[in-house]
C-alpha cells in the first residue's frame, strides 16, 4: 500500500484548494444558511468538472479514483462548501454502476452537474425515505424501495427542516404522486449490494470532508490563541493551551491516513474491506471533528458560540454531518458486525439501514 500522492494528485488537491478558498469563503457559507445550498457556487463547481469526477471516462465522467475524490472532499470540507458534493458523487457513482442508470435520459446532465442527484441513505417506508442528504435541492434521488434500488426524478422541495448543520435535508417519495420518472436500477440481492456500496461512497466522502473541516478548525483555534491575550501575553503561551492544541494533531493525522487507506482499498477493488474501512474512517473522522471543534471553540471562550465568530460554523457542522446517517451507536454496531460477524441471540438481526430495515436518521 502506497499512500504517497502522485504529482497529478497533488495538482488536483492544490487546484481545488484554490478553487474553494476563492469561491467558498465563509461569507458564502453564511449567506447560504439556513438551506445550506449556494446555487452560484454549484454553477462554478460544474465548470471544474467536479460533479462528474467519480464517473468512468467511458460514460462521460472524469474517471477519478476514490483517492482523488477524497482529496476533493477534504478541500470542500475545509471551507464548509455549501453544496451537496459528497451526495452527488455517491449518487452518480451508483448510477454509473448500472446499465439502467447510465442509460437514463438525464444521466449525462447529472455527470455535468446540471441535474443534481442525491443518495437516500435509509430504505423507504411506504414509498418515502427520510432525511435524504441533499434531498432539499436534488432533482434525482437514488434509494432503496422494498427490493428495488430506484432512481426517481421529482421536484426538489427547496426547503429543509431546521437543523444545526444547516444541511439541505428533506424527506423524498420514491413512488406515488409527485414522481415524474422512476427507473429501477437493480432488484433483490443486487439492489441491496449497490445500496450498501452507495452508503460506503457517501461515508468515505463525508469522512474526507470532516477531515478537512477538522484541519481548518484547528488552524482557526491556533490563530485565535495567538491573538487573544490574558495577563499581558497570548493565551497560546500557556502550557495547558499548548498541550490541548497539540493533542489534536495526532488524531487528525490518523483520520487522514485512515481515510486515504479506505480510498486506496476501494481503488484496489476490495469492496468488503473498503466498506469496513470507510465505516471506520467515517466514525473516527466524526469523533475527531467533534473533539477538535469543541476545543477550538472552548479556547474562544464565550465568543466562540456567538454567530459573529467563524468557529461556531465548524462546530455545528462537525456535529450535524455525521448524524445524517443516523444514530452513531447503530453504525458502531454495523461496523462490529462487519468485523466480527453478526451477534447471536434473541432480538438480533440486520441492522437498520443495511437494506433490511429503516433508520430515520438523527440530524439535529
Amino acid at each position: 500500500m502506497d499512500l504517497e500522492l502522485t504529482a497529478d494528485q497533488k495538482t488536483v488537491r492544490d487546484a481545488f484548494a484554490r478553487f474553494f478558498a476563492d469561491r467558498s469563503p465563509l461569507t458564502v457559507v453564511r449567506d447560504a444558511e439556513p438551506l445550506g445550498y449556494a446555487p452560484a457556487l454549484w454553477a462554478r463547481l460544474r465548470e471544474t468538472g467536479a460533479p462528474g469526477m467519480g464517473v468512468p471516462e467511458k460514460l462521460g465522467g472524469g474517471g477519478a479514483t476514490a483517492l482523488d475524490l477524497v482529496l476533493l472532499m477534504q478541500e470542500a470540507g475545509r471551507t464548509l462548501a455549501p453544496v451537496p458534493l459528497a451526495e452527488h458523487l455517491a449518487a452518480t457513482r451508483t448510477l454509473a454502476r448500472t446499465a439502467a442508470g447510465a442509460g437514463a435520459p438525464w444521466f449525462a446532465d447529472a455527470v455535468e452537474g446540471d441535474v443534481l442527484a442525491a443518495p437516500a441513505l435509509h430504505p423507504a417506508v411506504e414509498g418515502t425515505t427520510r432525511l435524504v442528504p441533499g434531498g432539499a435541492v436534488a432533482d434525482v434521488v437514488v434509494g432503496l424501495d422494498g427490493g428495488d434500488l430506484v432512481a426517481v426524478r421529482s421536484d426538489a422541495p427547496m426547503t429543509a427542516p431546521p437543523n444545526h448543520a444547516c444541511a439541505p435535508l428533506a424527506d423524498r417519495v420514491l413512488r406515488g404522486p409527485g414522481v415524474h420518472e422512476r427507473i429501477v436500477l437493480a432488484s433483490g440481492a443486487d439492489a441491496a449490494a449497490l445500496f450498501a456500496r452507495m452508503r460506503t461512497d457517501w461515508q468515505l466522502a463525508t469522512a474526507a470532508a470532516l477531515t478537512g473541516l477538522a484541519a481548518r478548525a484547528l488552524e482557526i483555534g491556533i490563530a485565535y490563541t495567538l491573538e487573544r491575550r490574558q495577563f499581558d501575553r497570548p493565551i497560546a503561551a500557556f502550557q495547558a493551551v499548548q498541550q490541548g492544541l497539540a493533542d489534536l494533531v495526532a488524531p487528525l493525522d490518523g483520520i487522514t491516513l485512515l481515510t486515504a487507506r479506505a480510498a486506496w482499498t476501494d481503488d484496489e477493488g476490495d469492496a468488503a474491506d473498503a466498506a469496513r474501512l470507510a465505516s471506520m474512517a467515517f466514525l473516527a473522522a466524526s469523533e475527531v471533528a467533534r473533539n477538535t471543534t469543541y476545543r477550538a471553540l472552548h479556547y474562544h471562550g464565550g465568543y466562540g458560540v456567538t454567530l459573529e465568530y467563524d468557529i461556531q460554523l465548524f462546530f455545528r457542522r462537525a456535529r450535524g454531518w455525521p448524524l445524517v446517517l443516523g444514530d452513531p451507536d447503530e453504525e458502531y454496531l454495523r461496523l462490529a458486525d462487519r468485523l466480527f460477524g453478526p451477534a447471536a441471540g434473541p432480538g438480533t438481526g440486520p441492522r437498520a439501514g443495511d437494506g433490511a430495515g429503516q433508520s430515520t436518521g438523527g440530524a439535529r
